[in-house]
């Protein structure tokens, strides 16, 4: 039996998340809640831009705090991460929930989400619009842990830091990086205020 549809229900009906699953999502909430808020302190010691954030939303009170706060979110979520690529992997998750996708489906999708009509009542399976904001946020995960190591140990990863084209190169990838992961969390909770059993499912299973 597959690890991601767990039978629960004596009527018939499955889990939709399965606990490892629910499990690594709310580990992740914490782990980027914690990078992106110290990672912000840190920001604000060396800004690449002509602003800084307001000390009130981030995390770590001083700079050594803030990269102290930044190395634990780093460790839970590169090993969370791996956990959740792997078990996706090896549970046949990746291929059933993310694939196909095309650009066709993808347009249509695009058009019934403008237009209100995209559906949600099947939360067991994801559409393309999904599929592809998953995906996504997948790739940009990595690009943060890639870009993250240069920034952090720019001399131990020179060829990291070739393919990032810099130590200074790599500091606006991370950045703009973890702009692209806030934004995804910004459109994430919209959608759970939208479509509140999203949220049920993740805390319970079904």
């Amino acid at each position: 039996m597959a690890l991601h549809t767990t039978p629960l229900l004596p009527a018939g009906q499955q889990n939709i998340h399965a606990l490892w699953l629910r499990l690594a999502h709310w580990i992740n909430a914490l782990a980027i809640l914690i990078m992106v808020t110290s990672g912000w302190k840190i920001y604000n010691a060396s800004p690449l831009f002509d602003f800084e954030f307001s000390k009130t939303i981030t995390l770590g009170g001083w700079l050594g705090g803030a990269i102290q706060w930044h190395f634990t979110g780093m460790w839970l979520f590169g090993i969370n991460g791996l956990f959740y690529l792997l078990m996706n992997v090896a549970t046949g998750r990746l291929q059933k929930k993310f694939f196909p996708v095309t650009p066709r489906a993808l347009w249509d999708d695009l058009l019934a989400a403008v237009k209100g009509k995209l559906a949600h009542n099947d939360l067991r399976h994801y559409n393309t619009v999904q599929r592809v904001a998953y995906l996504f946020v997948m790739a940009d995960g990595v690009l943060l842990v890639v870009s993250g190591l240069v920034v952090w140990k720019s001399v131990q990863f020179p060829l990291l830091r070739t393919l990032m084209g810099g130590f200074d190169a790599a500091r606006y990838v991370h950045f703009f990086a973890m702009s692209a992961m806030v934004g995804f969390v910004a459109v994430h909770l919209i959608m759970v205020m939208l479509v509140p059993r999203t949220l049920l499912a993740m805390l319970r299973g079904r």
